[in-house]
């Protein structure tokens, strides 16, 4: 044996020390932390957007639709068995119904009005 193989601790030539290779992984890991771009913050702790999705809001603009034409019908038809003036009651009433249903998309959708509760940005 020439003196050129080192020996570590368990007597393996060629190998450097235990503590060494950990020593080595560390200043490595600091090297490769210190050279790593910084992650942007976790984006599942920010609160969500509350704008609506494109599904949501047809979702909500053919229920405002149809709420309306029911009302109308039901209406319409407790106007007709109260009052016995069928079918003029149910017809009319159903037709106000849809009228009120339009209404309610536009109002909804933003080209009548604002809904009510909400407060326009433009108002103080």
């Amino acid at each position: 044996m020439n003196g050129d193989d080192a020996k570590d601790g368990n007597g393996k030539a060629g190998q450097p020390p235990e503590g060494d290779l950990s020593a080595r992984l560390r200043r490595l890991e600091a090297q490769i932390e210190r050279k790593r771009p910084q992650v942007a913050p976790d984006t599942s702790a920010r609160p969500r957007d509350t704008s609506r999705t494109p599904l949501g809001q047809a979702m909500t603009l053919s229920t405002e639709f149809v709420a309306g034409v029911i009302a109308g019908g039901i209406l319409g038809w407790i106007v007709d068995h109260v009052f016995g003036t069928k079918p003029w009651g149910l017809i009319v009433l159903l037709l106000l119904g849809c009228v009120a249903g339009f209404y309610n998309v536009m109002r909804a959708s933003g080209f009548a009005g604002s809904r009510p509760g909400r407060r326009d940005k433009a108002d103080p």
